[in-house]
This record gives structure tokens, C-alpha cells and sequence, in this order.
């Protein structure tokens, strides 16, 4: 028997908090749920951190300037986290997803690719997958190719996911150029203001999260008081 679906996620907006404690917060959240959990997304803004991938090779860090360097569980190389960026962390248990009672990790995946790009065309702004390589990209004009969103996962045998997606809305990108991002010499990075969209963060996390529940196909609700919170604030 498939755990019972509740009807939504539980969207929950942690503000600007350390990235290794949300980190931890992610993993106690995982081991404790239950088949009656709650889904949940957990929007943050990290300061500035650098993270690593299980299998992520240290030599992409070329020269980490003072910012910290986290080894993760997720999948995927070495990333940049930082101020003017929407994170997005899924915690979600796929066995009660649809279609057909499970919603396998590629297809999670790309519905969570499509968002992004949906969110991208509703500031005009035109994003595409690129094969072999996760994440999200520009399609247009002079800066295509570069990188606007990554994405990394985590997915447990049995099912459940943390980590998740972040969307470049109006950064100090010259982190991004001390680091191989996600494994890629020389790839290019933007964000939605260097493609000339001056969006405030707020709005564009509450679009990413709007976009992630269609594509989930849920409807958020408020966060309840839960005790994790004193975990995830810095």
C-alpha cells in the first residue's frame, strides 16, 4: 500500500539563513517523517557558502577566497550559494506521487526544470535543459548557454528527497568564476538582472514556489508552528 498523499506541501519561508544548518535540519526532517508526513518546501537565502556534491572532485574549487566549503549528500559537483538567490529545498516522498503511485526521480526532476522555465518565461526570459547536464540555461541572444538555475538531489531508497534547486535572481556573480560550476570549466553563469530583469527576490521565490506545486500538482498551504524552525534560522 502507497503512503496516503496529503492534499498539499507545506510551504515554509526560513529568510536568510547558514547553509549547514538547514543542511542538518533537511536530514533530521527525512529520518523522522512518517508515511503520513507532510511534503514540504522550504524556501532560504544562503550567505555566501560553496557546496559539494557526493561525488564532486575538490579540484573544481579553484580558489574558494574565504568562503566556506560544504560537503553534502546530494548529488551532482561543486555549486555557489549566495545573497539574490531563490533556494528551494524538497522534501518530499515520491511514493505518493503521480503517475501511477510513483513519480521516479528523472521525471521529478524534470518537473522541476520546468518550472524554473516556466518562472523564467513569466519575466521573458527563455530557459532550456541541455542534455547531460542538470539545470537550467539561457536560450537567447548573446548569453546562451549560460547558467541561470542548478539543481541537486538527494533521494533515499526509500523514496523521500531533500535538497533541491536554485534560481540566480540578482547576485555578486564572481563566485561563481572561483569555481568549476557544477564540475564545467569556463561555464558561464547569470542571473535575471544581468539578463536585464530587475525582479525583487520575494516575488521570485513565491513564483518558483507557485511553479513547483503546479508542476507537483498540489496546492500549497500555510506552515504550521513546528519545532524544526528553531533549527533552520540563523
Amino acid at each position: 500500500m502507497h503512503p496516503t498523499r496529503p492534499a498539499r506541501p507545506i510551504i515554509r519561508e526560513l529568510g536568510r539563513a547558514d547553509y549547514e544548518p538547514i543542511f542538518a535540519a533537511m536530514r533530521a526532517f527525512t529520518d523522522a517523517r512518517t508515511p503520513d508526513s507532510a511534503d514540504e518546501l522550504w524556501i532560504v537565502e544562503h550567505p555566501p557558502v560553496y557546496t559539494l556534491g557526493l561525488g564532486a572532485d575538490r579540484a573544481h574549487i579553484l580558489a574558494p577566497h574565504e568562503i566556506p566549503v560544504v560537503q553534502t549528500d546530494r548529488g551532482g559537483e561543486v555549486t555557489y550559494h549566495g545573497p539574490g538567490q531563490v533556494v528551494i529545498y524538497l522534501l518530499m516522498d515520491l511514493r505518493r506521487q503521480k503517475p501511477a503511485g510513483k513519480l521516479y526521480a528523472r521525471q521529478f526532476v524534470n518537473r522541476i526544470e520546468q518550472a524554473v522555465i516556466d518562472v523564467l518565461a513569466a519575466y521573458n526570459l527563455e530557459g532550456e535543459r541541455i542534455a547531460g547536464a542538470p539545470g537550467i540555461y539561457i536560450a537567447q541572444g548573446p548569453r546562451k548557454g549560460a547558467k541561470i538555475a542548478a539543481l541537486g538531489l538527494k533521494v533515499r531508497g526509500n523514496g523521500c528527497t531533500y535538497h533541491g534547486v536554485s534560481l540566480n535572481v540578482a547576485m555578486d556573480l564572481t563566485p561563481f568564476s572561483w569555481i568549476n560550476p557544477c564540475g564545467y570549466s569556463g561555464l558561464a553563469t547569470v542571473d535575471m538582472r544581468t539578463m536585464g530583469v530587475e525582479a525583487p527576490l520575494a516575488d521570485v521565490q513565491h513564483a518558483l514556489a507557485q511553479a513547483l506545486v503546479r508542476h507537483l500538482a498540489a496546492e500549497p498551504q500555510p506552515a504550521p508552528n513546528n519545532p524544526i524552525d528553531s533549527l533552520t534560522r540563523a
